[in-house]
Parts: C-alpha cells; sequence; structure tokens
C-alpha cells in the first residue's frame, strides 16, 4: 500500500483547522492518557491502521502497559483493567463512532454523562469526532503506518 496523497500539504488550511481542533483537546483538561485511549479505540473501529499505529506507540510511550494496550478492542471484558471513567470513555468513543447504527440512545449518553461533566463530554465528543475524521484522511489516502515502513 502507497500512499495516495499528504492531505497536509495538499490542503494546509484544513489541515491547520483540524489541528487547532486537536490543540483544543489537548487543552481540555481531559487526562492524555484517556484521550489516547478513545483515538486508538475509535481508530480500531475504523480499521486506520496508520492510527492504531501511532496512538498505540504513544500510549506506549507514555506508559501503558501493553497488558492494558493489547486489551483496549476487548475492553468490555477486561473487568477492572480499566478505570469506570475510561470504560464510560470508551462506551461514549463506541456509540458517537457508529451513529448510524446506534442513534447514540439515550442510555448511552446518561451513562456517559454520570461520569463527565458537561465541558468533559462535549470535549470528549470533540475527541471522537476529530479522530474519525483522521481515520477517514488515514484510510482514503493510504497514509502508511510507521511500522510498515
Amino acid at each position: 500500500m502507497s500512499t495516495r496523497i499528504d492531505y497536509a500539504k495538499a490542503s494546509p488550511e484544513g489541515f491547520k483547522a483540524f489541528l487547532g481542533v486537536y490543540a483544543a483537546v489537548q487543552k481540555s483538561g481531559l487526562p492524555k492518557e484517556l484521550i489516547d485511549l478513545v483515538y486508538l479505540r475509535v481508530s480500531h473501529i475504523n480499521g486506520c491502521a496508520y492510527c492504531v499505529d501511532m496512538h498505540s506507540r504513544d500510549l506506549l510511550k507514555g506508559g501503558l502497559a501493553v497488558d492494558k494496550l493489547v486489551l483496549v478492542p476487548v475492553w468490555h471484558e477486561a473487568g477492572a483493567l480499566f478505570s469506570s471513567r475510561e470504560r464510560a470513555a470508551l462506551a461514549w468513543a463506541e456509540t458517537v463512532t457508529r451513529v448510524a447504527e446506534t442513534g447514540v440512545p439515550d442510555a448511552d449518553y446518561d451513562a456517559a454523562a454520570a461520569e463527565f461533566s458537561d465541558k468533559e463530554l462535549a470535549d470528549l465528543t470533540y475527541a471522537i469526532g476529530l479522530m474519525n475524521a483522521f481515520n477517514r484522511f488515514g484510510i482514503a489516502f493510504r497514509s502508511t503506518p510507521a511500522a510498515a515502513v
């Protein structure tokens, strides 16, 4: 697989706008590891190899144990390995990413809202939306994962 285009170079203004959202999420007050777990889970769902590779590496560099990293796709079955906030964030990431299938039911919203303030939930949803967009760029333009270079 080879890269089709470098979308950041092809449209720097569009890329800069997405980086603005990324910077806002980074400054939101949500823990970096939580955001990276959400980025990774969204990337799993969407099948973006570039993003799965990148966010796995980010989490490992940040000190996440390999034991936890490999269980992100099956976090539902990982017991107490993931905190209640992590489980709520991952569940919210799944329902929002699969919006066409789920419609984001009230029960999913209520579960997320029980763990996060309104601001945190809005910021978490910005992160989910951003990663869904970056996954689409990565897949559409065939971004090459670092592991495949």
